[in-house]
């Protein structure tokens, strides 16, 4: 399993948009060989920003890998610096493998 993590400070006062551009973008997720999970996490607040993450499970780095490359990335991407500015500089990514699991009872 792999963890792809962006960061994003997103300036006071723009949180609803910020969460509105995520939930109304059509990333096509869903439909991409080795993708799992997607969360988008609200974290702490700031003077001047909220941080927020947004957590995509694949199946291994080589299917993000390829997804980062595809036509579908770019389509999903395209209005990301459009629109009204939300962010307090640039998201910052972080790619995990994972080397322990454990699991809960569902």
């Amino acid at each position: 399993m792999y963890i792809a993590m962006n960061r994003f400070k997103i300036i006071k006062g723009e949180e609803q948009a910020f969460e509105d551009r995520w939930a109304q973008r059509d990333s096509s997720l869903s439909e991409v060989p080795g993708f799992v999970e997607f969360h988008l996490l609200r974290g702490p607040e700031s003077d001047d920003h909220t941080l927020y993450v947004s957590h995509t499970v694949w199946a291994s780095e080589k299917s993000m890998e390829d997804w980062a490359q595809s036509e579908a990335f770019r389509k999903a991407h395209s209005q990301a610096g459009k629109g009204r500015q939300v962010y307090l500089g640039q998201p910052n990514f972080e790619g995990f493998n994972s080397v322990l699991t454990v699991k809960g009872r569902e």
